[in-house]
């Protein structure tokens, strides 16, 4: 077939079996516990998509992820690997919580606000890993491993006991005060509107990658920076803006987390939400599109998976486990293409054998 979107069709071969053979793997692993691996698919689909509360769970577990997809999956093109999206997270959090909260503004400014001065914090961090990136050679998965601790720690103490923005009324409970009616993004048939951001922000950066001129530098750099300086491009300021845009994704998905989920910041509720963009970005081979779906499946997912230790005796880690089978499954695309005897594609997404963002 032709292609999808940026996408041969090869190429969506790959992911698409790799999910297949995750959850046979899954399955496998289900069984061997004692269990029915099809009643314990039917009660994860069934918590995930059974009803329209079910589906809206859904859409809420996705929604960061489909931001944290993007956020790994934009910096890739710019051959760079942003490993720092929990920490850039827990910025757009707290801070999108502290205009929720702090500020009484009508909703068509607040909500807008909020999300803005999330993403834009959670950005300082991106831009501070490409600066030292392009100007002193450090490695952009070491400063943003070590940045994911710096904010962790800061919006800890931001929302701890002692902190400025701790609730007066949680007692022990390290969390800001409930945002305002103003801040929270509104359901629309009881269907969370976050998501429709996220479905925009993939189209937005779908767009800038395949039809603007920051897209052609950014891919340009990307596949050769040499190249790309000889050409007149410079490198030192896409590689910062780069990365800023990737943090700034990033942290509009936990501001979306608090404004439209939790209605407050507490650090517990996003644990690693930020690494899971990382699988998102691989499942969907980095095309911002395909990130939606790719979301969509892992939030389902997560989101079924309470009804289906109900149903049996599956511990709910099990998804966990299903879901690193994936990412294997993606990450090894050769054997992929070995068990489905596909002839081999031509590689234009990821090889995680040849390291990351080398220049």
């Amino acid at each position: 077939m032709g292609n999808v979107r940026g996408l041969s069709w090869q190429q969506l071969v790959t992911p698409l079996a790799a999910v297949i053979f995750g959850l046979i793997a899954g399955g496998f692993l289900i069984w061997l516990s004692g269990d029915n691996p099809l009643v314990a698919y039917g009660g994860m689909l069934e918590g995930s998509m059974g009803s329209s509360d079910a589906f809206g769970r859904s859409l809420e577990k996705a929604t960061p992820l489909v931001l944290g997809g993007l956020a790994v999956a934009f910096a890739f093109k710019a051959g760079l690997f942003n490993i720092g999206g929990q920490g850039q997270l827990l910025l757009g959090a707290a801070f999108s919580a502290w205009i929720g909260y702090r500020f009484a503004l009508p909703a068509i400014v607040h909500i807008p606000l909020a999300l803005l001065v999330g993403g834009l914090v959670a950005s300082t961090l991106g831009a501070l890993a490409g600066l030292l990136k392009a100007t002193r050679g450090t490695h952009e998965v070491i400063s943003t491993i070590m940045l994911n601790f710096v904010a962790a720690n800061f919006t800890e103490w931001l929302v701890s006991r002692d902190g400025p923005w701790n609730d007066p009324d949680g007692g022990a409970l390290a969390r800001t005060p409930a945002i305002l009616p103003s801040a929270e993004f509104p359901r629309i048939n009881g269907l969370p509107s976050g998501f429709l951001v996220a479905v925009l922000a993939a189209v937005v950066v779908w767009w800038i990658v395949r039809r603007s001129t920051l897209g052609f530098e950014v891919l340009t750099v990307g596949a050769n920076s040499k190249a790309a300086t000889y050409a007149g491009i410079g490198v030192t300021k896409i590689t910062i803006v780069a990365m800023a845009i990737s943090a700034m994704l990033a942290g509009l998905g936990g501001a979306i987390q608090t404004q439209g989920v939790i209605g407050r910041f507490e650090p517990g509720f996003n644990a690693g939400l930020g690494f899971d963009g990382i699988t998102i970005a691989l499942l969907a081979r980095t095309n911002a599109l395909a990130v939606i779906p790719a979301a969509l499946l892992i939030g389902a997912m997560d989101a079924g998976s309470t009804l289906m230790q109900s149903r049996t005796d599956v511990e709910p880690e099990v998804i966990s486990v299903i879901q690193a089978f994936i990412l294997f499954f993606v990450a090894a695309p050769t054997i992929v293409r070995w068990v489905i005897r596909t002839r081999a594609e031509a590689d234009t997404g990821i090889d995680l054998a040849t390291g990351w963002g080398a220049s």
